[in-house]
């Protein structure tokens, strides 16, 4: 086995034929002496006026490819094993389940919508403009907000042992070979799915426990410790312990919480709208070219700003993609975005958010920790009325909300249950809407043509983290005011986006067993 880089074409890069003769030839081996190729990393490099294609690759003479995996993971039947409630089937909460499993513990997993199969139901009713269902959305159901929201897997953690495994266990459960070698991997809202659903019969085949339409309504504590949940339907699910990995739209959760007494934080993040350009102007303005090579993807792009004192910066990028309605309650408009494993819309949208800080929320200080959780929800009313009609979005063309234009009409837009012409540059708040403006001008000067009439916002993107932290102690996990209680993920405040989530759920899983076992020798 020979392991090498290579700097290959599109074309060329796209064909394992070809990258086999170019390692054969910077191998200096005759033609035909590679029989496989294994891609261990790939990359695009769209600087130049030539993009070009960066490979790692394990080239294999008369060899079988060795395995991609870099740990094994075993899964044993847990029946009878101590239970631990796990709140969440999101990223956070399924990979704490699988972890917990490995770990010897058995998971009762609990979410608060429906099977995947059933949700699909009730997006494409929100799709439609005809209803939104609270409990069956785009954030709540199997496999949380990721699930029908793209399944971009890119973390700029720097731990890539702990990035790798997650990857590895997704593709395990049916994702493409792909998102182990790609520098920014991405499953796709089509398939995403149904790896959701592999996960889940892994966790019922090792006799855990999956439960949904189930949706908490307070913390059992006995002795000052979390032993357990109780849900709006009556049913109790008791256990050694409970993780917490109700993703940060779950906004019930942090009142429940708040009323039980159980000490949570304010904490910043970032909201503002989602661009949407056509595909091909993205691509003209990364590739240097109005016709580029029909092998490249769809082109992406990530921005940067300061606008007085603020971060303004590009989220959740969905080159050939769509806008997606995100909201959880029926007063409320939030976007977001997605992209099928393709990428083959010809949309390319991302979420544009300015960065706050709990003292912007001043409004709203005699909610205490939930001043920006109702901040939040404030400016998600106000884009509902400016949309006036179940998921219709306020919306306005790039150039006119930069200037302060109102646009008379709007172009056509991925966004499926119709959208509204709106002056947001008039009714968002300015600290979001004047960096947002200054911000999108800087990010001219960087991609000269991104400011466009072409291109339109969509108002709004408020879900980008949560407005607040769930607190705990940094070494055993644990809320420090409630043991047994472990938060995780985006909705504890410690994650953002599938990879980190699910990395977070994983360690709320090992630090409970930890704990567990120290007390039970």
């Amino acid at each position: 086995m020979y392991e090498l880089n290579l700097t290959l074409t599109p074309a060329q890069a796209a064909n394992n034929e070809t990258i086999k003769q170019a390692a054969e030839k910077a191998l200096k081996f005759s033609t035909g002496t590679i029989t496989n190729i294994q891609i261990i990393r790939r990359s695009i490099d769209a600087r130049k006026r030539q993009p070009i294609v960066n490979l790692l690759v394990r080239a294999y003479a008369n060899e079988q490819p060795q395995t991609i995996y870099t740990t094994d993971v075993h899964y044993d039947n847990v029946t009878g094993k101590p239970e631990v409630v796990v709140v969440g089937s999101g990223p956070a909460g399924l990979f704490a389940s699988l972890r917990l499993i490995e770990l010897g513990f058995y998971p009762i997993l609990l979410e608060r919508g429906k099977q995947v199969g059933e949700r699909k139901k009730d997006i494409a009713l929100i799709n439609r403009n005809v209803q939104l269902n609270t409990e069956s959305n785009y954030c709540f159901g199997e496999g949380g907000a990721g699930t029908f929201s793209d399944g971009k897997l890119f973390t700029r953690s720097k731990k890539r042992g702990n990035t790798q495994h997650i990857l590895e266990i997704f593709h395990r459960h049916g994702a493409q070979d792909a998102i182990l070698y790609e520098a920014h991997p991405h499953i796709g809202t089509d398939r995403l799915p149904n790896v959701i659903r592999e996960m889940r019969h892994t966790i019922e085949t090792c006799g855990g426990t999956v439960a949904f339409e189930q949706c908490v309504d307070r913390i059992i504590i006995e002795n000052h410790k979390a032993v357990g949940v109780h849900c709006r339907n009556g049913m109790s699910y008791r256990g050694k312990a409970v993780i917490l990995a109700t993703g940060h739209s779950a906004r019930d959760i942090y009142q429940i919480l708040q009323q039980q007494g159980i000490t949570l934080e304010a904490k910043g993040f970032a909201m503002g709208v989602r661009v949407e350009h056509p595909q091909a102007l993205i691509n003209e303005l990364q590739y240097h070219s109005k016709h580029p090579d029909s092998n490249l993807p769809s082109a992406s792009y990530t921005l940067t700003a300061q606008s007085n004192n603020r971060g303004v910066y590009s989220f959740c990028m969905c080159p050939g993609g769509h806008i997606v309605p995100a909201a959880t309650n029926t007063d409320e408009i939030v976007v977001n975005g997605m992209s099928s494993s393709l990428r083959n819309s010809p949309y390319a949208n991302s979420g544009i958010a300015v960065e706050l800080h709990p003292e912007d929320f001043t409004e709203f200080s005699n909610t205490g920790a939930l001043s920006g959780l109702y901040y939040q929800q404030a400016l998600e009313h106000q884009a509902f009325l400016e949309g006036g009609d179940v998921q219709i979005a306020p919306a306005q063309r790039l150039a006119d909300f930069v200037f302060g234009q109102h646009s008379t009409s709007l172009p056509r837009s991925s966004y499926l249950p119709g959208l509204r012409s709106s002056d947001l540059h008039n009714w968002m708040p300015s600290l979001i809407a004047n960096r947002l403006r200054n911000g999108f001008q800087q990010f001219n000067d960087k991609m000269r043509g991104f400011l466009t009439n072409e291109a339109i916002v969509v108002g709004v993107e408020s879900r980008t983290s949560s407005p607040v932290r769930i607190p705990r102690e940094s070494e055993t996990m644990e809320h420090p005011t409630l043991s047994g209680l472990y938060p995780c993920g985006e909705g504890a405040g410690y994650a953002g986006g599938i990879t980190s989530s699910a990395m977070d759920g994983e360690r709320a899983a090992e630090a409970f067993a930890l704990n567990y076992k120290a007390t039970h020798h």
